[in-house]
């Protein structure tokens, strides 16, 4: 495999574990006002996630730094004409954790109350305008010769996009659910389990309407034809197996399905794009691929090196800490958050 593709293969990846993993407690953070309606209540499953959100945001931190390194023609072209969606993207992460960090500094149910909405609003916009953003990749943006977005911020709010920060928002949600059914206990964990389900019916739809979608506004007929393969059906299989897993109560099956259909649908959509990066709705000709936005081939080769020593380490470090993490929290533990 040649470098310009494993580094693609890689920001891949890294966007997976970042959607996989932040994406539950996205889902817990969209949740909190409504499955929890006192204080002691809240704070429980804010604790189910305190260990490990900020650790899953380090994922976005090194997909980001690996398209700037790799890809520096992707990434100019990116973070100019995303620029307003990736500021507030940006803007709500940072409110969101300094909500976890500062809720508890004060008793008062106001001060409490006021973090606890900045942390659903935090929340909810990443969940959102993430599914916007790569449904854009897909759909084509409007990108000239000169590999620079020429359009404004409402080209990126066209209803396909829209859509697809819909389904993203119920799909996170949905994922947060699942989690905090492995995570509480008593009457929580019943409240869990009945949201996933409800959540799930519309999770389907939404993505039944996208797939339809995809395939009379983009060009992924032409080139994955009326088959596209085992890893797009999968997306779809295994977020059915995720309903029937909620309705036979095996959470944690659910759970691993919900994860799957996440990693599977982020993989379709680069599998869409490849050997591109980013779609020109002016001219085919003009979109970003692997080979024009790369950077030389000394810098490939050192950032490989550099991949191969340290991902190793993050990963067996992450599995530590979710293993060390892994007990259920109950209203009558010692929390923290």
């Amino acid at each position: 495999m040649e470098l310009n593709t494993l580094w693609f293969v890689l920001i891949a990846v890294l966007y997976i574990g970042y959607f996989i993993l932040d994406g539950f407690d996205l889902g817990v953070g969209i949740l909190l006002p409504f499955l929890a309606k006192d204080d002691r209540r809240r704070r429980v499953l804010i604790n189910t996630i305190g260990p490990h959100w900020d650790g899953n945001e380090v994922w976005l931190l090194t997909a980001g730094g690996a398209t700037f390194a790799a890809f520096p023609g992707w990434y100019a072209t990116l973070f100019s004409g995303f620029y307003l969606p990736l500021f507030f993207i940006l803007v709500a992460l940072i409110l969101r954790g300094v909500a976890f960090e500062f809720r508890s500094k004060d008793d008062n149910p106001r001060w409490r109350a006021a973090w606890d909405w900045a942390i659903f609003g935090g929340s909810l916009v990443p969940a959102l305008l993430w599914g916007v953003a790569f449904t854009n990749f897909v759909r084509g943006v409007p990108i000239d010769a000169n590999m620079n977005y020429v359009g404004g911020f409402w080209n990126l709010l066209n209803p396909f996009a829209l859509l697809g920060g819909a389904l993203s928002l119920l799909a996170f949600t949905l994922h947060g659910a699942l989690f905090l059914s492995l995570k509480t206990t008593d009457d929580l964990r019943e409240k869990a389990e009945q949201t996933a389900w409800m959540l799930w019916i519309p999770t389907v739809l939404a993505l039944v309407l996208y797939v339809i979608s995809l395939y009379l506004l983009t060009d992924i007929f032409a080139r994955l034809g009326i088959n596209p393969g085992i890893i797009p059906i999968a997306a779809v299989f295994t977020l059915l197996a995720t309903g029937y897993f909620i309705r036979a109560k095996r959470g944690g099956w659910a759970f691993v399905m919900s994860s799957l259909s996440i990693l599977f649908a982020v993989a379709t959509i680069f599998r869409i794009l490849y050997p591109r990066v980013l779609v020109s709705s002016i001219d085919t000709l003009y979109s970003l691929n692997i080979v024009n936005t790369a950077s030389s081939p000394y810098t490939l080769r050192i950032m490989s090196i550099v991949a191969l020593i340290f991902v190793p380490i993050v990963l067996a470090y992450t599995a530590w800490s979710y293993w060390i993490f892994r007990k259920r929290i109950s209203l009558k533990a010692d929390l923290h958050y």
